[in-house]
C-alpha cells in the first residue's frame, strides 16, 4: 500500500511517519513544504491541478493529512487549516488514484461543552474560536467531498516531542527551572481546565489504523479522560523528583480577552495556553506580556473537554495505552534535557 503522508515533520506527523514506515507494507511518500518532504508542496498557496498531477504520478491508495497551522490570525488559520484541505479534497476528486483519504482534525471543533460529560461525534460543534472554526470548516470540506474519507478528531495531544510552548510543555520548563535555581515554590496559573489527554503514539496507531479501514465520518481520538491540568502537574512534580510546592494563582478571564490558539501540534490539534511559571513576551497574546494572568482558555473549550471514544474503539479496533504519567516522564526528560 502507497501512503502520501502530508505534514510528516509536525508534531502529529513525525510520530505517523515512524508508525506507517514500521508496516513493511507501507511505502511511504512524504509531501511538505520542507526541504526534507520526498516532494515540495505548499497546500496553502498550490494548486489542486499541480496536487492532482503529482496524485496521478505517484498513484498511492492512501492520502494522510497532518498539515495545518495552530497559531495565527484567522486568516492565515483560514488559509492553512481550510483552503489548504480544500485543494486536497478538489485535487482528490480530479485525480484517477482513487485514494482514501485519512484528515486530522481537532477537539476544538466541539467548543465548549458541560463539564461531567463526554462529547460523541453526534454532539452539534460549536467552536469557541477561530482555530476551531477553521479545523471544523475542513471537516465539513472532507464530509461533503464524496470521498472515501474519515476525520480523526484528536483532543490534546501529549508526549515526546510535545513543544515547550504548549500548557505541558511550559509546565515542564517552569519546574525545570524551579529545580535548577533551587526554588521551594513554585507558582502556577491556569490549572483549573481539565482536558482530554491523548498520548501522540497512540494517535499514530490510530491514524494508521483509520488507514486500512473502511470507516467514514468522524471518529475521536482521546483517552475518553479528563484531568485537571493541576493534577497532571501534580504527577509530573512527581516524575521529576521535584519536592516544592505547587501554588496555583487566580487566573480569572478578563472581559478583554480574546480567545486566540496556540501551538501544541502541528495539525492544528491544539490547546489551551494556561499561564504557567513566568510567560515570555507574546505578540499573539499581547495581555499575557508580563503577567501571569493569560487567558487560561485560548482554545476555545472553556473549562471542561472530554472524548467519548467508543466509535474509535468500535469502528477502529483502537484504544489508547500509553497512560499519562508516561507521556510526563517523557516530556519531562526531554524539559531536563534543555540547556
Amino acid at each position: 500500500m502507497r501512503v502520501l503522508l502530508i505534514g510528516a515533520n509536525g508534531y502529529i506527523g513525525r510520530f505517523v511517519a515512524d508508525r506507517l514506515l514500521a508496516d513493511p507494507a507501507v511505502q511511504l511518500t512524504a509531501l511538505g513544504r520542507g526541504d526534507d518532504a520526498d516532494v515540495r508542496f505548499d497546500l496553502a498557496t498550490g494548486s489542486p491541478g499541480a496536487l492532482t498531477r503529482f496524485l496521478d504520478a505517484v498513484h498511492p491508495g492512501v492520502v494522510v493529512n497532518c498539515a495545518g497551522a495552530t497559531r495565527g490570525g484567522a486568516r492565515e488559520l483560514t488559509r492553512h487549516n481550510t483552503v489548504a484541505v480544500a485543494t486536497v479534497c478538489e485535487a482528490l476528486r480530479r485525480s484517477g488514484c482513487g485514494a482514501r483519504l485519512v484528515q486530522i482534525g481537532c477537539g476544538s471543533e466541539y467548543g465548549p461543552s458541560q463539564p461531567g460529560s463526554s462529547t460523541a461525534e453526534d454532539a452539534v460543534p460549536r467552536p469557541g474560536g477561530p482555530y476551531g472554526v477553521s479545523k471544523l470548516a475542513a471537516t465539513e470540506l472532507v464530509l461533503g467531498s464524496g470521498l472515501d474519507a474519515v476525520v480523526l478528531r484528536v483532543f490534546s495531544p501529549v508526549g515526546p516531542g510535545t513543544p515547550a510552548g504548549s500548557p505541558l510543555g511550559r509546565l515542564a520548563e517552569a519546574m525545570r527551572r524551579a529545580m535548577q535555581s533551587g526554588d521551594a515554590e513554585l507558582k502556577l496559573g491556569g490549572l483549573g481546565a481539565q482536558r482530554d489527554f491523548v498520548d501522540v503514539r497512540d494517535v499514530a496507531r490510530a491514524v494508521h489504523a483509520a488507514s486500512l479501514s473502511a470507516a467514514q465520518g468522524v471518529i475521536n481520538i482521546g483517552s475518553g479522560r479528563a484531568v485537571r491540568l493541576r493534577d497532571a502537574a501534580g504527577i509530573l512534580a512527581r516524575v521529576a523528583g521535584y519536592g516544592g510546592a505547587l501554588n496555583e494563582l487566580d487566573t480569572v478571564p478578563g472581559p478583554h480577552h480574546a480567545a486566540a490558539p496556540h501551538m501544541s501540534h502541528a495539525t492544528g490539534a491544539t490547546h489551551l495556553r494556561p499561564a504557567i511559571g513566568h510567560p515570555r513576551p507574546d505578540p499573539d497574546h499581547p495581555h499575557a506580556v508580563g503577567s501571569p494572568a493569560a487567558f487560561p482558555y485560548p482554545d476555545g473549550c472553556g473549562t471542561w473537554q472530554q472524548a467519548d471514544v467508543r466509535t474509535a474503539r468500535d469502528r477502529l479496533g483502537w484504544r489508547p495505552r500509553i497512560n499519562l504519567e508516561e507521556s510526563l516522564a517523557d516530556i519531562w526528560m526531554e524539559a531536563a534535557c534543555r540547556i
